[in-house]
């Protein structure tokens, strides 16, 4: 049934995906979180909300446009899905804030293969990145994707590789103005920001642990299969499902070297990793494994997100 229900991009998947995201946020903030309702934190928890359902629009909007997937709406359906099995994500605000600016960026990265307006897709791309990085350092390893996008699509053009820096101007100009005024040190800033760890002993409890296994098992599945399935793309459409690999890779980079280590950082990885799903899922020849394929994902989301509310 939610094979069929996703197999088209229909409104009513927007209604209950929106739905979903709404509870679960409602919920977990409402029984997690010892939270003082002040009028700021009303304001701020409702922004966060927003900034979350337009990141799962967007990532409907950008397969949708660059051809990702066929006709579907199996990617925000694995989004909402990856959320609901890391509940504490909805709570990391900086994560939120830096992943959407971050969805921003790849936007504008997926549409350089139209190679209209290409400088001013890289100074976006590499904008929102640097702007991204402000919140959380680390996803600032998202220019390397902007730098294999030059690459690949305008390398002979030496102009296109000083933009990029030129977007790091804009963003440090900003960054000084905040330093300054907030009486904050630019070194002590960037080396609390750009600290690395390899401790991997978070888990408050057992469920977030099982849900890391989990969705590990999950990832390698789709980056695997859709890794040696490349070829078998068309030849145009390979370099952007290379982009998407390589977006995944970068992601998983942000958790293994962040230091302050939680199972939110993994949303870096949700949007590329729902594409690859999504991938994955409308290669399926028979329709009752894709069913079970899209219930079992679902459910495993849902029973974890249930799990670690009710501790």
């Amino acid at each position: 049934m939610l094979a069929s229900i996703f197999s088209k991009t229909k409104p009513i998947n927007y209604i209950i995906l929106t739905i979903l995201v709404v509870v679960s946020y409602s919920l977990y903030i409402g029984i997690n979180q010892n939270i003082n309702w002040t009028g700021y934190e009303i304001a701020k928890k409702s922004v966060l909300l927003i900034l979350l359902l337009l990141t799962m629009y967007l990532s409907q909007w950008i397969v949708s446009r660059n051809r990702l997937v066929n006709d579907n709406a199996y990617a925000p359906l694995l989004f909402v899905s990856f959320l609901l099995l890391f509940p504490s994500v909805l709570v990391h605000t900086k994560v939120i804030i830096s992943n959407y600016f971050v969805m921003l960026a790849l936007r504008r990265i997926f549409s350089l293969h139209s190679l209209k307006q290409s400088k001013e897709k890289i100074f976006d791309a590499s904008f929102w990145i640097f702007v991204a990085s402000l919140f959380y350092f680390w996803s600032i390893l998202f220019i390397i994707l902007v730098l294999f996008a030059i690459a690949y699509y305008g390398i002979k053009d030496y102009k296109n590789w000083v933009i990029p820096f030129l977007a790091l101007f804009c963003v440090t100009i900003f960054l000084a103005l905040y330093l300054g005024f907030s009486d904050e040190n630019y070194i002590e800033w960037f080396l609390t920001k750009s600290r690395i760890s390899f401790d991997f002993l978070y888990f408050e409890n057992i469920y977030q642990n099982i849900a890391l296994a989990v969705f590990t098992s999950i990832a390698l599945l789709y980056f695997i299969t859709q890794l040696f399935s490349i070829k078998s793309k068309s030849y145009n459409m390979q370099n952007m499902h290379k982009k998407m690999i390589l977006s995944f890779v970068i992601g998983v980079a942000i958790y293994i070297i962040s230091s302050d280590k939680n199972n939110g950082v993994l949303m870096f990885t949700f949007f590329p990793l729902a594409v690859l799903g999504a991938n994955y899922i409308e290669r399926i020849p028979q329709h009752w494994r894709k069913e079970a394929n899209i219930y079992t994902i679902f459910f495993i989301g849902v029973f974890f997100c249930i799990a670690q509310l009710i501790l």
